[in-house]
């Protein structure tokens, strides 16, 4: 299993109680999805460990308390990032997406059409980006609900409503940066 198998759970904050139990903080919106999942993959020293899971329950404070089976060492594993296999991510509708899922997407504009491919995503802590390529150059455009029309995962396209002179702000500049 390698990281290109698996997506960020979230980590492992501190031991919980008596026996084998971690307390894992979650990076996701609903921590009751994750409650009976059977196996983790905690990364320690770069590479993915598999452990299993003899309990779960959802703490407060979307945290997840579980019991580790066959762990002799529990101190080794916190402050470690947890992973889950891709195939265990819930599946979303409508316009929702995960990030990993639309890098190559064509991105189109309601006004602009065409404007290029989802090169990344950039998770910022205050806001996410979609990283576009067009011709050369970045655009950058905030992942705002509102901006975004409709997501077409058959066709790998999404179609947005940028803010008006958003693009024009890169287009201008890439026409300025060709004139000097």
């Amino acid at each position: 299993m390698t990281k290109d198998d698996v997506f960020y759970l979230g980590y492992i904050a501190s031991k919980h109680g008596l026996n084998n139990s971690v307390l894992v903080k979650l990076d996701v919106d609903n921590a009751a999805q994750y409650a009976t999942v059977d196996g983790i993959f905690v990364e320690l020293n770069k590479a993915l460990v598999p452990l299993f899971i003899s309990k779960a329950k959802v703490g407060k404070n979307n945290e997840l308390i579980v019991e580790l089976e066959d762990v002799n060492d529990i101190k080794s594993f916190i402050g470690c990032s947890v992973y889950l296999p891709l195939e265990q991510l819930p599946t979303l509708e409508g316009n929702k997406f995960y990030f990993h899922e639309v890098i190559g997407y064509a991105v189109a504009d309601k006004i602009y059409g065409e404007i290029g491919f989802i090169d990344t995503v950039l998770d910022y802590p205050h806001q996410q980006i979609f990283s576009i390529k067009h011709q050369g150059k970045e655009i950058l455009i905030p992942i705002v609900d509102e901006f975004i029309l409709e997501v077409n995962k058959k066709s790998k396209t999404i179609l947005l409503n940028a803010p008006e002179g958003l693009i024009d702000l890169y287009l201008n500049n890439s026409k300025h940066d060709e004139e000097e």
